[in-house]
């Protein structure tokens, strides 16, 4: 029998070819969007918690929710027992990629003491199979200038303060003094290092925390810099400093070469507030999406290690998720 083509067949057909190429079309255009989204970052970063002593428990359960890696304050152990950690670790398909020995006090009568405790670090370090160390070198107390009050003015050879704020410094002449004696204990303190961890293989993060030092993307660039050594980085938290200036700002001077890992953590600027206080990631003043761009304008890749709280840690892997691809950072939280 011949098939008769009548005009509800025939719109019947066409409507059927429109959805059928319709369809092809919206796949196509899924596929093309999924592919603009996946090569939207060329820069690869990793998810990482910060936690104590490894246990099989913990390194287990952060591997079932997607995270990558861990930094571990447990600094002060030997090297047997880091061994050991490591390879819990690494059964459960987490890198230990840093050690948090955080404060030390090389301007102060335990200087020398410190130092040993940061070898003892990095020695601890190189045996998790960890890259790094997070080291902040000093602190001091001596009132400061408000954060946007800064204007420093150093010598580039020394990095010797002579100036904090525009106009007159007296009232900050204790300041100065403590801040420059904190810059000479910090070289002095960390030279005798450097050598460790070039042996050890493991960089010295130096973080940008608050002890009233190098508040100043251009300062605080300039320190790590003057070191001029692959061994000393910075280990930049990005919402540390972000009362002194944005963190684009901190990011772009840094460069680089000059950072080795960052920390992630909210702030909400307040200046009624004494410069404003710490809250959930996606609460604060910092802009999520700009600070992912210029991450990767600056081309870093590594890890970024979750410094806060507020959430639940399934949570925080979703904020990790939407932060790496760029879009708004508290979506589907």
């Amino acid at each position: 029998m011949k098939h008769q083509l009548t005009r509800r067949n025939f719109m019947a057909t066409a409507a059927l070819g429109a959805g059928a190429a319709l369809a092809m079309n919206f796949d196509k255009t899924s596929s093309i969007l999924r592919a603009a989204e996946a090569a939207k970052y060329k820069t690869q970063l990793h998810k990482a918690f910060i936690v104590g002593k490894i246990t099989p428990e913990e390194m287990e359960s952060l591997a079932k929710i997607g995270v990558d890696g861990v930094e571990t304050t447990a600094w002060d152990v030997d090297v047997e027992e880091a061994r050991e950690a490591r390879k819990i670790a690494e059964a459960a398909g987490i890198k230990i990629h840093s050690v948090m020995r955080a404060w030390t006090n090389f301007n102060t009568d335990s200087a020398e003491a410190d130092v040993q405790t940061v070898i003892r670090a990095l020695k601890a370090a190189s045996a998790y199979g960890a890259s790094t160390i997070l080291l902040v070198p000093c602190r001091i107390g001596a009132p400061a200038p408000a954060p946007w009050d800064f204007k420093v003015e150093y010598d580039p050879a020394t990095l010797m303060l002579s100036k904090v704020v525009e106009g007159d410094n007296s009232k900050y002449a204790e300041y100065i003094e403590q801040h420059n004696k904190a810059t000479e204990a910090s070289y002095r303190c960390l030279a005798p290092t450097i050598p460790v961890a070039a042996y050890e293989g493991v960089t010295i993060g130096l973080e940008n925390v608050w002890n009233n030092l190098w508040c100043t993307p251009e300062f605080y660039a300039a320190f790590v810099k003057s070191f001029d050594n692959v061994w000393v980085k910075s280990y930049f938290d990005l919402g540390n400093h972000v009362k002194y200036a944005p963190t684009e700002d901190w990011l772009r001077v840094l460069g680089k070469d000059a950072i080795v890992k960052l920390h992630i953590k909210d702030f909400l600027v307040n200046k009624e507030k004494g410069g404003g206080d710490f809250v959930p990631i996606g609460k604060g003043s910092i802009d999520w999406v700009s600070v992912r761009n210029v991450i990767e304008e600056i081309e870093y890749d590594g890890f970024v290690t979750l410094e806060s709280g507020g959430y639940t840690n399934e949570q925080h892997v979703k904020i990790f998720e939407n932060f790496f691809n760029g879009v708004n950072i508290t979506d589907g939280v």
